[in-house]
């Protein structure tokens, strides 16, 4: 079924209610609407009585002059939602509207009539934003209207949902900063800042303990706004902005009943307003740690006084370059469509534009930037196998970097034996595969030891620790985990290694586990008690839980009448607000007719119930008794099925 399959339906429902003219019809359709209809973007705030107060809502047709639709009516008279047809030539309904206390907060709009909503309006005290969904996929391609309060909120949203997208279309483009008319020097430190946003962002995030996924937005912060006047050199047009945003976000649930909810700052930086729309020019970072950097803005720094405007102009060849770079990645070639030819030529080109910026950029940082950018890809195209000569770049570049002793090396290196572990797994034989492994566990180790406080230096200890793991070698593992919870610079990958080292431990100890389910609600395995539980970390991705899957139906079914239930935990990352990740979520379950509720914390291997277990592979069984303590951390269906008999009644 389409996702909007449901929403036609309902579109069909609405047509009765419309043109059926009868009031008792709609009086018993009141319940049905509020269930079916809710907002398709998350962070509306609007009302919805308990259910158990449904039944004293009603459902009452309005026409104007230029309106025919709806209104369904809360317990209390107030205004729940209204559904609308304007002045057309079609019959359906195209405006979806909600209400919080009696006042419109949210709309949304189907402008084509093809019972697809594309526009979505927050009104009142729901905010002022207006976004446009160009494919009708249920995503705000681009937005028509933002607040710099409102931008600093979605920026929050984004980075702790993992949610690329969503995040860089708040990023200044280079088609903006060229339609403001703005310097090209300037326009170009401004895009090396948003170059990447999703890639930063995730590393920002990985090493937060400010941005997770239970942070919550609560206030945007700044002086007034200023503006550039447009004889001051800087662009063509005035320009709008804000010099060094700030947000504060919650951290989530106190530590302990009737504690204050911790707080901190999210360093939002230079905004600059494009139309309608305010929009990042960087990627925010939480001000955290003792190594914090306040990044200052690149618009609100003074012209250089000695010298004039037009030298600081990019040179002809540099901005010449960065044109030709814009082109190339506005258009790459698509896996499963694009021949392997046109892959590489795409990987080799755009290695070779990025060296020549390399080369050509004016400052230490900005050449690093550039040439990590060049590796990245190339690593991605060595990996996936798109640019099979990527690998041989990456050494070359190493080499030349090992003769300056440049502060990248190590950037590139942990990339380089990356790469090389992905080409000679490749063509290894399975005899040889062993061996392979083990030196690249072997280059792995001796990099953390060189470079201890390297970015990469968790990851590369990560997976030493878990490689070790699946070998079966738990005290080697264990080793290695303690020494990630033992670095100070990545956050998260220390929680996972403390996660992993508890789950090796579990047999025997109690299993707790909270979370939200599929609808927000609240889950916790303590509500088990009494009962033989199974915990299945899985994801949609995993053909191993897919095969597992009718086996634990059937014993489920077998055997729930006897005490044996079954809690799901869905480690799946897809793209848009929570919300709509559990909608996809839902469908599988549909889909696959999977009976027992699911936790889902948006994440995936990161989110918060895999980091508790540093769970590193799905699916993942867990097996606890009546008493809530673990009888297998690493159960299978085999094993379920010699256990059960075992520790069920008769």
């Amino acid at each position: 079924m389409s996702r909007w399959g449901g929403w036609i339906r309902a579109g069909m429902l609405v047509s009765g209610l419309l043109f059926g003219g009868k009031e008792a019809q709609a009086q018993r359709t009141a319940a049905e609407l509020l269930e079916a209809y809710r907002p398709k973007q998350a962070d509306v705030e609007y009302e919805t009585p308990p259910k158990s107060d449904w039944a004293k809502c009603k459902v009452e047709v309005e026409k104007t002059a230029k309106t025919h639709g709806y209104v369904v009516l809360g317990p209390e008279g107030q205004v729940l939602r209204r559904f609308v047809d304007t002045e057309d030539e079609d019959p359906n309904v195209d405006q979806f509207r909600y209400y919080q206390h009696g006042i419109e907060v949210y709309r949304e709009i189907d402008t084509n009539n093809n019972n697809k909503v594309d526009q979505f309006r927050w009104l009142n005290l729901g905010g002022s934003r207006w976004g446009v969904d160009l494919n009708e996929d249920g995503r705000i391609d681009q937005w028509k209207s933002l607040s710099a309060a409102e931008a600093s909120r979605e920026a929050i949203r984004a980075m702790t949902a993992g949610d690329a997208a969503a995040l860089q279309l708040l990023m200044v483009t280079a088609e903006d900063l060229k339609a403001l008319g703005v310097l090209p020097a300037l326009q170009q430190k401004i895009l090396e800042q948003t170059a990447g946003a999703g890639t930063k962002a995730q590393a920002i995030v990985r090493k937060s303990a400010v941005l997770t996924p239970k942070s919550r937005w609560v206030r945007f912060d700044a002086l007034m706004p200023s503006v550039i006047p447009a004889d001051e050199g800087k662009a063509a047009q005035d320009l709008y902005v804000y010099e060094n945003a700030i947000a504060l976000v919650e951290l989530g649930a106190p530590a302990r009943p009737n504690a204050p909810v911790a707080t901190s700052v999210v360093q939002i930086g230079e905004m600059i307003r494009v139309g309608e729309v305010w929009k990042l020019t960087q990627v925010p970072q939480p001000i955290e740690g003792e190594n914090f950097v306040s990044s200052g803005g690149v618009l609100m720094q003074p012209l250089a006084a000695a010298a004039p405007v037009e030298n600081l102009a990019v040179s002809p060849e540099l901005q010449q370059l960065i044109d030709e770079l814009q082109k190339l990645d506005q258009n790459p070639p698509q896996f499963g469509t694009a021949t392997a030819a046109q892959l590489a030529s795409y990987y080799q080109q755009r290695s070779k534009l990025l060296l020549k910026l390399v080369d050509l950029a004016p400052g230490a940082e900005e050449k690093a930037n550039f040439l990590k950018q060049c590796v990245d890809g190339l690593a991605a195209a060595v990996q996936t196998d798109a640019y099979p000569n990527g690998l041989k770049d990456i050494q070359a570049l190493e080499a030349d970097l090992q003769k300056s002793r440049s502060p990248v090396l190590p950037y590139v290196m942990y990339r380089r034996i990356m790469s090389q572990y992905a080409v000679d797994m490749k063509a290894a034989s399975p005899e040889k595969r062993t061996e392979i492994q083990q030196q690249w566990l072997e280059r792995l180790s001796e990099f953390v030891g060189n470079y201890p406080a390297a970015d990469d230096a968790p990851d590369a200890m990560w997976q030493v620790a878990t490689a070790h793991e699946f070998s079966g070698k738990v005290e080697d593992a264990v080793q290695w985990y303690q020494r990630l919870t033992r670095q100070k610079s990545d956050p998260l990958a220390a929680n996972k290694a403390a996660g992993a080292m508890r789950r090796l431990n579990l047999k025997g100890k109690p299993f707790v586990l909270s979370g939200q389910g599929l609808d927000g609600q609240p889950i916790n395995t303590g509500a088990y008690r009494g009962k033989v539980l199974l915990v299945v970390y899985w994801a949609t991705w995993s053909d191993l839980f897919k095969q597992d899957l009718p086996q634990l139906r059937a014993l489920h079914q077998q055997y729930r009448s006897k005490g044996f239930e079954v809690l799901g935990v869905c480690l799946d990352i897809f793209p848009g607000s929570r919300q709509q990740q559990a909608a996809e979520v839902q469908k599988f379950i549909r889909e696959s007719n999977v009976p027992w509720p699911q936790i889902f914390e948006p994440g995936g291997l990161d989110s918060p119930p895999a980091v508790q277990y540093g769970i590193i592979s799905v699916p993942t069984l867990f097996l606890v008794d009546q008493k809530g303590d673990v009888l297998s951390r690493n159960s299978s269906v085999q094993e379920l099925k010699d256990v059960l008999p075992k520790v069920l009644p008769k």
